[in-house]
């Protein structure tokens, strides 16, 4: 299944996509369930193919703003320097115990099609084409053999970074976290329709021009090491995120360097789960 989180004039909700269509499952179940996280925490979202199955659809795709797969998650750890690609073109050694991480903040990332932000004490803000990871089931201390039943879905994101924050210290997070400058989305495909190990296409392309491109086994940790490690250090709960890093090809690197600018439409295409498309907008000063 393909579950997305999104806006109508009734307020938020989450449901089940069907080509074009949106089975409402919010508003089906109330209150007491009012978020695609909700509905995560409260076990799997295999027992909702009977109020799938047969339904009228609701909403179509272009009536409602889509919002982050997960609006509302607990925890967004990003892998940072999981390609080898990415870190030769940094000057960045090719060896690593450990995946580095760092954390976004909810208020940080936007839905498919609605605007991310460059900051107004910006100028270099870049795209990052990555490949997301939603949790579905809690655990501590994961194991590797057991860390791909944990999650519920995969979806597309797009890291953005404004660098001269990111750069500006030793530490990523203040370039990570401005206000709209990520975007994830336009939904989740559930773990049994696309297996989260599969070996998928990962593309970034900006007005239409190809920046990034690569295959997801080219990390250099893969999902269960990233699940493995970041569980030691924390539960993961439903509904957390997990961000696996990007490819080379960032406009940081690039001779000349490239930004994403207003006006720009930059894309973020994982093979099998869909297109995440953002506009790009310079905040006003």
């Amino acid at each position: 299944m393909k579950w997305m989180s999104f806006a109508t004039p009734m307020g938020s909700s989450f449901g089940v996509v069907q080509g074009d269509h949106i089975i409402d499952i919010g508003m089906r179940l109330g209150p007491t369930c009012p978020d695609l996280r909700t509905a995560l925490r409260a076990g799997p979202l295999e027992r909702f193919s009977a109020l799938v199955a047969g339904a009228t659809p609701d909403h179509h795709v272009n009536d409602v703003m889509f919002l982050p797969v997960i609006p509302n998650p607990g925890k967004i750890l990003c892998a940072g320097l999981n390609y080898v690609a990415h870190r030769v073109e940094g000057q960045h050694k090719t060896e690593a115990a450990v995946p580095p991480f760092f954390t976004r903040f909810a208020q940080s990332q936007v839905g498919h099609a609605q605007p991310m932000v460059c900051p107004r004490e910006s100028t270099q803000f870049d795209y990052e084409a990555e490949l997301a990871v939603v949790i579905g089931r809690a655990g501590r201390r994961i194991a590797e053999a057991d860390a791909l039943s944990h999650i519920a879905g995969i979806s597309c994101y797009n890291d953005g970074s404004v660098r001269d924050w990111q750069l500006a210290s030793g530490q990523w997070t203040p370039g990570k976290n401005f206000p709209a400058t990520g975007a994830f989305g336009p939904w989740m495909v559930t773990s049994d329709e696309r297996a989260p190990d599969s070996v998928l296409s990962l593309v970034c392309r900006l007005n239409g021009v190809e920046m990034q491109r690569t295959t997801t086994d080219l990390m250099m940790f893969n999902i269960p090491q990233l699940i493995a490690f970041c569980s030691t250090f924390t539960t993961l709960e439903p509904g957390d995120v997990i961000v696996t890093g990007t490819p080379g090809g960032v406009g940081l690197r690039r001779d000349p360097q490239v930004w994403m600018k207003h006006g720009d439409v930059v894309e973020i295409e994982l093979e099998g789960v869909g297109i995440l498309r953002n506009p790009i907008v310079k905040e006003a000063a």
